[in-house]
């Protein structure tokens, strides 16, 4: 599925649904080498705002340096996976375009992934450490992984991530895009 193809999240608060973009999550982790689950669980876990682009422009307007697009993606992140992966877009294009920023969080996932020690401790699964790891940083995920505790804020999106795990699966099981027209 090509990316920008994909329709613009709704200007009414509320009416934003990760749903609606099931076809544009599988293409990007299967293209990443990522989990679906994990990528649209991180997705619900983000939807706490509204991601209109004229929404996101407000909100910049007010807080510089805020996060963009369906998965809230911070400039320092992105910056980092473009260059890794030498995408030509702009940080700004993750609030215009959700398939282009669930695309860049596939591949921070997938960057993630790779510096996620193989060994951890067993109170986390490897996808929860991920999302752990896109929430916090790279940094956190691994004191994490070796047992760090987590602090309040990560402690608070692993809790969210675990509640939103079976909804986001669900999501991906329907998987003919009927969930579209049901969900609104």
């Amino acid at each position: 599925m090509g990316r920008g193809a994909a329709r613009t999240p709704p200007l009414r608060p509320g009416g934003y649904d990760p749903a609606d973009y099931a076809a544009y999550v599988v293409s990007s982790a299967t293209e990443a080498g990522v989990s679906p689950l994990l990528l649209m669980t991180v997705l619900h876990n983000e939807a706490y705002k509204p991601h209109h682009p004229l929404l996101e422009r407000l909100w910049q307007w007010w807080k510089a340096e805020a996060a963009f697009g369906v998965a809230n993606m911070h400039r320092a992140t992105f910056e980092q996976v473009r260059r890794t992966h030498g995408l030509s877009e702009r940080w700004s294009d993750l609030r215009d375009d959700p398939a282009f920023a669930i695309h860049a969080a596939a591949l921070h996932l997938r960057d993630l992934d790779r510096r996620l020690p193989e060994r951890h401790v067993r109170r986390y699964t490897r996808d929860e450490l991920l999302a752990l790891g896109y929430n916090a940083g790279e940094r956190n995920m691994r004191a994490f992984a070796l047992g760090v505790p987590p602090g309040p804020m990560a402690r608070s999106y692993l809790r969210r991530f675990r509640a939103h795990r079976s909804r986001a699966a669900e999501v991906l099981a329907d998987g003919d895009g009927s969930h579209e027209a049901t969900s609104r």
